[in-house]
């Protein structure tokens, strides 16, 4: 086992992970992401028992109990790189000595289940569904990053996108794709719409939008939405699962990413109830995890 230098894996005196203020007594095995620092509340208020809370910057953190079953719930924040720092040090918190600084023999794999928001691009899909991704393209890069390589079914939408993706596409970045737990989409998403998320590296220009900044991409929502692969669609814009699940794979965990769809960039609809939607989806999420 090779030593990590302090450099490389930074540890707080406390005995933390550096971002996210953890130790890893902290961390329960079944762990719920939400970017939202406000939203982590609002799931651990259905825990029958909390036993710790702790903050630091934008990574709030709850653990408890709900009935037998531990869970933790961890705010992100928005974008691909912080699920670079969140799902490395989730990862390190479980398969990393800390004394030692080196990594354990035996592997500790964790489920990660991300509760968020996101925009739909599929006019026939109504405003506040719910939907759990099959896959994620990322065009963000977070994954070109690292020695990443694409499983069979990676293999084959990668290749579909390629074929499909338009000259009149002129996006700056290559995309990389990365495929959600299929048990834990059997688990939890079997009564939720199944597509295929876009990860973007930011809101407005990499999903579309222009207010008053030009952008260099013309009918981006209709060259995404007209794709097709097997049975699923390109059906949602948002800035995190791609990056979940590539880093999920890659360090031998299960993600999914359950999203609550509050706008239509088709039709132009935007959620008259987004609050209220999304606590459906939390407990919803909660119920077919808790047996």
């Amino acid at each position: 086992m090779t030593y990590i230098p302090e450099s490389e894996l930074i540890i707080n005196p406390d005995g933390s992970i550096y971002h996210l203020n953890l130790r890893p007594e902290h961390l329960a095995k079944t762990i719920i992401t939400v970017g939202d620092p406000d939203r982590v509340a609002a799931v651990s208020q259905h825990f029958d028992k909390i036993e710790f809370q702790i903050q630091k910057r934008e990574f709030v953190t709850h653990t408890g109990y709900l009935g037998t079953k531990r869970i933790s719930v961890i705010s992100t924040g928005i974008g691909t790189d912080n699920i670079d720092i969140v799902l490395n040090e989730l990862d390190a918190l479980v398969n990393v000595d800390f004394k030692e600084r080196k990594v354990k023999e035996q592997h500790t794999s964790l489920d990660i289940i991300r509760i968020g928001t996101s925009g739909c691009l599929q006019e026939d899909i109504p405003v506040n569904s719910f939907l759990i991704s099959s896959f994620g393209i990322g065009l963000d890069g977070l994954m070109l990053y690292y020695d990443y390589k694409n499983n069979a079914d990676e293999t084959l939408l990668q290749y579909d996108f390629m074929e499909y993706r338009p000259s009149e596409l002129n996006y700056p970045i290559r995309p990389y794709l990365a495929q959600g737990s299929t048990n834990l989409i059997e688990k939890v998403g079997q009564k939720m719409i199944k597509g295929i998320t876009l990860t973007c590296p930011g809101f407005y220009a990499p999903q579309g939008r222009k207010v008053r900044a030009n952008t260099i991409v013309e009918d981006f929502i209709p060259l995404f939405a007209d794709f097709q692969h097997k049975n699923l669609r390109i059906t949602n814009f948002e800035m995190e699962t791609a990056g979940i699940y590539g880093m999920a794979r890659l360090l031998e965990h299960r993600a999914i990413s359950c999203n609550v769809l509050l706008a239509n960039r088709q039709t132009g609809e935007f959620s008259s109830t987004p609050k209220e939607t999304v606590d459906k989806l939390i407990k919803y999420v909660l119920e077919q995890i808790s047996d």
